[in-house]
């Protein structure tokens, strides 16, 4: 993260088309900002797990209370233009999943053109090498006759 600042603060120092982020409990939450002290994003699940679709909201109302970190800004305005095009196409979708379409996946593809979690790489990552250990050993039990269920390398 470039750049960290209470919403107040930060609203005075970035520009439309900027990857933003905030902490949540147990994730980072992400949404693209469009100026006018405005950000889209895709809220997500609710405390009730809830879904909610993409929106636009304050800085304020975005960053809940916590610091917002500036990730990246669109390299010209004109990158920033398409960013921001792209996220106001997307108001009111609602088809978030937490695995393959979540906020962060959001604003890389408004940002770069390509859906995208770095968190969700990460999560899956931690989990590829014990799950990898349990095939094998399950192999070394049962043998490699590709027939254990639910299994595949």
């Amino acid at each position: 993260m470039k750049y960290t600042a209470a919403p107040a603060e930060l609203a005075h120092h970035i520009v439309p088309g900027t990857h933003l982020a905030t902490p949540r409990r147990g994730f980072v939450h992400h949404g693209l900002y469009v100026g006018n002290g405005r950000v889209i994003h895709y809220r997500g699940f609710d405390r009730l797990l809830r879904r909610h679709p993409v929106q636009e909201v304050s800085l304020n109302t975005f960053a809940a209370g916590r610091s917002v970190a500036v990730l990246a800004a669109a390299p010209s305005q004109d990158h920033a233009a398409v960013a921001i095009a792209r996220a106001r196409l997307r108001i009111g979708e609602d088809r978030y999943r937490l695995w393959s379409n979540n906020c962060e996946h959001f604003a890389e593809w408004c940002l770069h053109g390509v859906s995208r979690s770095l968190q969700v790489e990460a999560h899956r990552a931690r989990w590829q090498r014990p799950l990898a250990w349990m095939r094998r050993a399950l192999r070394a039990v049962f043998g490699d006759s590709g027939s254990t269920p639910g299994l595949a390398a």
